[in-house]
């Protein structure tokens, strides 16, 4: 680990991180180049610490209410940031995206309906459907060089045929790194509208736009509320999913309803007053930060395409539009069985696999590069000079 120290990353060894700390478990070998999980490996905003600083000096952990500030950050920053003007009385609270997805599976469809996801896509959400005995459907994104775009008519016909009952939309989509445009968003989501079928939008990456688009929240772009529940977090933009602290919006009083009763079912709280003081510190603070951090991971992109494009020529390079999370596609120099070998043998890598995202993602590998340059520098090394 001592590539670590010399970037000055010697802070995430020993602290009970799972990308670093958790390699062994993950992948039996704790001296990889950690590159997969979506966690940045930079300080988060100061604000923020200082914030949570004063919190802990106070000295009193007791029971807590939910400050009226927390929201109003939020609303701001989404109403400012993207153009969503969402109300008080939608928001909710979940620990995570994740844990809301599995929630609003139970909340909206029964066992044994289908769920359509637009492959490749982030595996949580087919563990999210298969784990509550529903069925996964996918609808694949033609990708056409690496550029991913929607297949509509496919994705209706497969809506009808399988009787689908919720779409679960990744925006900006994870892995492949789309930013969606108002209309394929609207399209979409009128598809979605005239079957019947629920939507929920996991926004989590809105902040981390890295191409000239803008993102899009989808509840903006159209009368949607009575079939559309948008989630989404500062823990991308800011680094801070510890804190376990997420944002369900819902703007239909109906479909609200039916969460406030199921998250009373399950004995559902509000999570912990560092959390709260966490994302409100950033959504009030953390903007200049974040546009450094920002810059930093479109040059370690534009690093990776302009080495692997001289050294290289065949990996297909997904255009970064939004996400730290960029796509490669391998299949030209590697055989789909002899991935896992190559980058974590022969590279000394821990990579996110393609196949973890579905069929469509065979061939691929997801990098993340929320890091330092230099740890970026040695990964596109180390896999130039194995395939030299």
């Amino acid at each position: 680990m001592n590539r670590l120290v010399k970037c000055g990353l010697e802070n995430r060894i020993g602290s009970d991180c799972l990308k670093w700390d958790g390699l062994r478990e993950r992948f039996g070998n704790e001296d990889l180049i950690a590159m997969w999980v979506a966690d940045m490996d930079f300080k988060t905003p100061q604000p923020v610490i200082d914030a949570l600083k004063e919190r802990v000096e106070h000295g009193i952990f007791g029971y807590h209410m939910i400050p009226d500030s927390y929201y109003e950050a939020f609303i701001n920053w989404e109403k400012e940031k993207h153009g969503y003007d969402i109300k008080r009385e939608w928001i909710r609270f979940s620990p995570g995206v994740v844990p809301a997805l599995f929630w609003f599976i139970n909340i909206l469809t029964n066992p044994g309906d289908s769920c359509i996801v637009m492959g490749p896509v982030y595996y949580p959400f087919h563990h999210a459907i298969e784990e509550n005995n529903r069925k996964l459907i996918f609808n694949n994104l033609k990708n056409n060089n690496g550029i991913y775009t929607i297949d509509f008519e496919s994705f209706e016909r497969d809506i009808i045929e399988n009787k689908v009952k919720l779409f679960i939309l990744s925006s900006p989509h994870n892995p492949v790194g789309r930013v969606w445009t108002k209309e394929e968003l609207k399209k979409a989501l009128d598809i979605c509208k005239a079957n019947n079928v629920f939507v929920l939008a996991d926004e989590i990456h809105q902040d981390i736009i890295i191409g000239d688009k803008k993102q899009i929240p989808a509840a903006t772009v159209g009368d949607y509320d009575n079939i559309l529940v948008t989630l989404t977090a500062a823990t991308k933009t800011f680094n801070l999913a510890a804190c376990q602290n997420s944002f369900v919006i819902i703007p239909d009083n109906k479909i609200r309803e039916r969460f406030d009763e199921y998250f009373k079912s399950i004995g559902g709280d509000c999570g912990n007053i560092f959390g709260y003081i966490a994302v409100e510190a950033a959504y009030r603070y953390g903007e200049e930060w974040l546009n450094e951090i920002l810059a930093k991971i479109k040059e370690n992109y534009e690093y990776t395409k302009e080495i692997l494009s001289m050294h290289l020529p065949h990996v297909v390079i997904s255009p970064l539009e939004g996400t730290y999370l960029a796509w490669y596609d391998f299949s030209y120099y590697i055989n789909e069985k002899d991935i896992k070998n190559f980058f974590q043998y022969k590279c000394n890598l821990a990579v996110d696999y393609g196949s973890w995202f579905g069929e469509a993602g065979k061939g691929h590998i997801r990098i993340n590069l929320a890091t330092e340059r230099k740890i970026v520098e040695e990964a596109m090394n180390n896999i130039i000079k194995q395939l030299l």
